[in-house]
């Protein structure tokens, strides 16, 4: 398994170049806001041919390399239906003190291919698994992606924003709800395996064991839904 990450743009949108091994097809995770260099760069480093972008979200900082990305490659776009509006209107999706300041240099629109993730739903891609699970909260439309256990390799998990080595994704823009990515948490990844290596949208890799241990979001969850602890869905999470 390869997989060649690294942070771009103003918020180091860290975005991902899966594929079973170098010289062979690929798939693009979150090629936002000044990715598309480091795109190319990691398809050429390791002779990689693209067969399709997904997006865990709408949001710019995720998605502001998706045109340039699949018309280089003619490939599809996958993403939440609830979050596919974000890609033409960037303003709308993160409010306009965030959105304005880069619309000048961001042109924001659909690539000719998009297709729509559900919830539960599998996707094989350049010969691999992604469980796809909708995990709302950060945006309405905020998806995961699960990548099974392959003989010494873990588990990978995509957790896009809604799950950060110590935190979780904010939700004070348009579409977030702290209620919702607790629900979320609770529901989409206490269930995984201790193992499992955590890729996020923001920040460095973890894995779900360590996040159980000393995250204390996902620890307040795990205390709710074992009948103890506050409530802490009043909570507001400030960080990309």
């Amino acid at each position: 398994m390869l997989i060649a990450g690294f942070p771009a743009g103003a918020w180091g949108t860290n975005c991902y170049v899966v594929a079973p091994a170098a010289g062979e097809e690929c798939v693009i995770i979150d090629p936002g806001h000044q990715a598309a260099q480091g795109v190319e760069e990691t398809l050429r480093k390791h002779r990689l041919k693209p067969v399709a972008v997904v997006l865990t979200h709408g949001h710019l900082d995720h998605v502001a390399s998706v045109v340039p990305v699949c018309g280089a490659h003619d490939v599809p776009a996958w993403i939440h239906p609830e979050d596919r509006y974000m890609m033409s209107d960037p303003e709308k999706a993160l409010g306009r003190s965030i959105g304005m300041p880069l619309m000048g240099e961001i042109t924001v629109g659909e690539p000719d291919d998009v297709r729509e993730l559900t919830d539960g739903s599998g996707l094989t891609l350049a010969g691999m698994q992604f469980s796809v699970a909708h995990a709302p909260g950060h945006t309405r439309g905020s998806v995961t992606f699960q990548m099974p256990e392959a003989a010494d390799v873990p588990s990978v998990f995509f957790s896009g924003d809604l799950l950060f080595a110590g935190s979780i994704g904010r939700t004070d823009l348009p579409g977030g709800s702290h209620a919702e990515i607790l629900e979320s948490l609770a529901r989409v990844c206490l269930p995984l395996d201790d193992s499992t290596v955590v890729l996020s949208g923001h920040g460095p890799q973890t894995t779900i064991g360590r996040e159980r241990a000393t995250n204390p979001y996902l620890r307040e969850v795990a205390a709710i839904r074992q009948g103890r602890g506050a409530d802490p869905t009043a909570a507001p999470r400030r960080g990309m």
